[in-house]
């Protein structure tokens, strides 16, 4: 009877240990499919905010970090150290108007504020965390994501018109103009000419669209001639090269500045609309609204930086080598920095287009020189830049065919 009790109490302890456990193993169950609620909490610039408010502003015309610091509610004492904490990331000189600032409190009645945030970018922003006695700042950016994309497209009009007219970001056209700014005069877009290329967009959570990042290919038809742009990387340069694997970059840029009428070209009796009278016109007038930045044609040395009231205005001339210099007129007003004996960067700014001197509204008189004799900028040939290396050639021609099968591929789907 002893024994039959004892084994009893024995079973009954083994099941009340299985129960436990059963018990123990369905909480951890539980408790793991609760797990996947902590991927489903809510994030702005890389902080938790299921239990906080964000509060966004742009930054308005008048502006300051002091005013914006003072209008959240901080004494001057705490404007003064955020300022110290943040002007190594985000000088204060640097904000810009439509910036975004955001301030990030606590949903009691106090609204404390917890951090603040200032955008220098789309992409880019500074967080000063306010969570401890001082206040600490670093950098941090929104993750992006690339979408690549294909677009195709006769041109009827202009080729900004045609981009828009493919649902793509404007920003497409100054990127294409770009990589064939050595080949074909946009100023001189016919239609009928047309093109179809492969591009890569960075999005932000796939809703605020951010950059043209990279154009992966592109074939331009301009006036009956193809001309093809394949990305291809040779001494740890990545550049674009035409179908023969000649470098699409020349010695001189087409343009020194980005869509704009012609206005007047190349002439040896122009009527000169002040002067009233014929007289020769050795370069070309890009019409464009005043304060158009005009960038150099080509990397060189300013060797005149001047005005000259009766005629040229402000103007820069600029030496190439030892054959070409250009010329660049009736500025508004030159570039930060560019100085006689200034070295200068192809397609860098050097100044911006005005209308002082004798002129009668805001152009760019442009002009080229080549051993000191006039030379027409719309028909002058560059010599190009350094071609696929012979050793390089077969896996230019690999790079060459894959982009013409992709481009082929999404035509058809199209």
């Amino acid at each position: 009877m002893f024994a039959r009790k004892k084994i009893f109490r024995t079973v009954c302890c083994l099941l009340f240990i299985l129960f436990i456990t059963s018990c123990a193993l369905r909480q951890e169950k539980h408790s793991g499919d609760t797990i996947p609620e902590e991927t489903e909490r809510l994030f702005a610039y890389g902080i938790c905010v299921d239990s906080l408010h964000v509060d966004r502003y742009a930054i308005q015309k008048g502006d300051n970090l002091a005013s914006i610091l003072l209008r959240l509610g901080f004494s001057g004492t705490e404007g003064e150290n955020i300022t110290g904490t943040i002007s190594d990331l985000y000088p204060p000189n640097k904000m810009q108007i439509g910036n975004v600032y955001a301030a990030i409190t606590t949903p009691d009645t106090t609204s404390t504020i917890r951090y603040l945030v200032f955008e220098s970018s789309k992409t880019d922003f500074v967080v000063v965390d306010l969570c401890s006695d001082s206040p600490k700042a670093y950098a941090d950016a929104k993750p992006v994501t690339l979408h690549r994309r294909y677009a195709e497209k006769t041109i009827t009009s202009s080729m900004w018109n045609a981009i828009l007219e493919e649902g793509a970001s404007p920003m497409l056209a100054m990127k294409l103009s770009d990589i064939y700014a050595w080949q074909i005069d946009f100023f001189d877009i016919k239609e009928g000419d047309s093109f179809r290329l492969i591009y890569d967009e960075a999005w932000i959570d796939d809703t605020t669209f951010v950059d043209i990042v990279d154009i992966a290919g592109a074939v331009f038809s301009h006036q009956g001639e193809e001309y093809m742009a394949v990305p291809f990387q040779q001494d740890s340069i990545r550049e674009y090269f035409d179908a023969d694997g000649n470098s699409l970059r020349k010695e001189f840029l087409k343009a020194p500045l980005d869509f704009f009428r012609i206005s007047s070209k190349f002439s040896n009796a122009r009527f000169h609309p002040v002067l009233k009278r014929y007289r020769p016109h050795h370069g070309v007038d890009y019409a464009a609204p005043t304060g158009t930045p005009v960038k150099t044609v080509g990397d060189g040395v300013v060797i005149e930086k001047a005005y000259q009231r009766g005629g040229a205005g402000n103007y820069l001339k600029i030496r190439h080598n030892n054959a070409y210099t250009t010329t660049y007129m009736h500025l508004s007003r030159f570039a930060k920095g560019i100085q006689k004996g200034s070295q200068v960067r192809q397609g860098e700014v050097i100044g911006f287009v005005g209308s002082t001197g004798l002129s009668t509204g805001p152009h760019l008189d442009y002009r080229v020189h080549r051993n000191n004799q006039p030379v027409n900028p719309l028909k002058m040939e560059a010599p190009p830049a350094l071609p696929v290396k012979p050793e390089l050639r077969d896996s230019f021609l690999i790079v060459r065919h894959n982009l013409l099968q992709l481009m082929d591929s999404l035509q058809q789907k199209g």
